[in-house]
């Protein structure tokens, strides 16, 4: 399966779950106590594989040897930004084989016991806030509706 199948079928499953969510842009990036959290708990747990700047790792969407995917970006680069809020959190929360299987291959840890449901959305506010006006548009008119 290649990667754009696996982000269409993970895009599939979410909003047969999840429908659009309900929230309102539950991703509070405007919130800037929460974003100034969010960027100090992305600093301690995902910056070393997602990046310092959300650049994620070289050649982010080809497989490696072993068969993981590099760590994608989550600037406006990455996918993302293409994926409905409570979709993120559950990825963030549960890893990626909630989606995709339980033998997708990834090197994502599931944070559930980690990290708190508040530190999960103050991750996300923080790289929501990172990205381009236009881009948290995109993102808020598309799945909050």
């Amino acid at each position: 399966m290649s990667l754009n199948q696996v982000i269409k079928a993970i895009g599939f499953v979410a909003i047969a779950c999840f429908g659009q969510v309900a929230l309102a842009d539950a991703i509070p990036y405007t919130d800037k106590s929460k974003v100034n959290l969010g960027q100090s708990i992305y600093e301690q747990n995902c910056a070393s594989c997602h990046g310092r700047n959300l650049e994620g790792q070289f050649n982010w969407q080809k497989r490696s040897a072993d068969g993981y995917l590099p760590a994608p970006p989550h600037d406006e680069t990455g996918h993302t930004w293409h994926h409905p809020d409570q979709m993120l959190f559950e990825f963030t929360k549960y890893g990626p084989q909630k989606f995709a299987g339980a033998d997708y291959k990834s090197k994502m840890p599931a944070y559930d016991g980690k990290l708190t449901d508040d530190e999960i959305w103050n991750v996300l506010a923080y790289i929501k806030s990172k990205w381009p006006d236009q881009i948290q548009r995109k993102h808020t008119e598309a799945f909050s509706k």
